[in-house]
Parts: C-alpha cells; sequence; structure tokens
C-alpha cells in the first residue's frame, strides 16, 4: 500500500501524556481518502458532478502502538473489498516503519442519498487497486 497522506502529529490532537488521542485516527483516515481518490484520478468533487457520493458505513480501529505530539504520521491506503454498491479500504497509520494504528472503512455509493452500484469505470478503477 502506496503512502497517501501524512503530518505532523499537532498539540491539538493529544491528550496530557502527548498521545494523540484515538479519535484522530479516524480524522487522518478522512485526510487520505481524499488524497487516494485524486490519487486515482477522481477527486470528490468529480464523483458528485456525476451525481455520486459516498458515504461511511462502518469503520474499525486496531490499535498497536501510540503516535505521540511531534512525531509525523503516514497513513497508506489500499483496498480490502470491492462490493457492487461498497468499497472498503484499509488504511495503515504509521511513524516511519512502526505501525501505530490499522483503520478499515467500509464506504457506499448513492446517488440521491440511496445506495447504487459503482459505475462501470469506476469499479474498473477500484478493482485495479
Amino acid at each position: 500500500m502506496p503512502e497517501v497522506w501524512s503530518a505532523p502529529v499537532r498539540f491539538v490532537e493529544c491528550d496530557q501524556q502527548g498521545v494523540a488521542f484515538n479519535a484522530h485516527y479516524l480524522v487522518w483516515a478522512d485526510e487520505a481518502v481524499n488524497a487516494w481518490w485524486a490519487a486515482r484520478g477522481l477527486p470528490w468533487q468529480a464523483l458528485v458532478e456525476r451525481g455520486v457520493e459516498y458515504f461511511v458505513k462502518a469503520s474499525s480501529l486496531d490499535w498497536v502502538s501510540s503516535a505521540r505530539y511531534g512525531e509525523t504520521v503516514a497513513v497508506d491506503v489500499g483496498p480490502a473489498a470491492v462490493g457492487r454498491t461498497s468499497l472498503t479500504l484499509e488504511f495503515t497509520v504509521r511513524v516511519g516503519d512502526r505501525t501505530c494504528c490499522t483503520v478499515r472503512t467500509t464506504y457506499v455509493a448513492t446517488v440521491d442519498g440511496r445506495p447504487t452500484p459503482w459505475p462501470d469505470d469506476v469499479r474498473a478503477l477500484l478493482s485495479a487497486g
């Protein structure tokens, strides 16, 4: 999985021990998913202009170690599963070679708020990795 997003851990993202608060791992995954789509030539706005939006259906997090104030987190993203209307991505949040957390998020493609199959060209792009 290639790195698609990184940033230093900011003071505001940490607790009193200087450890990144757990909710920020989801924020980092959100930042990374936008970069992941853009790297594939489909920034969020391009999908919206086609009438397709995607929403989070579920997320799970598995922590291994803590990211700390002043460290730089990098997020690697790769597809874990492509369904008819869904896409599950796996985000590996790491500091250097040390994995901090793995986030698995399932998104659902929608039109007018209802699940819809991914357009054929988008499905081909997703299936290609």
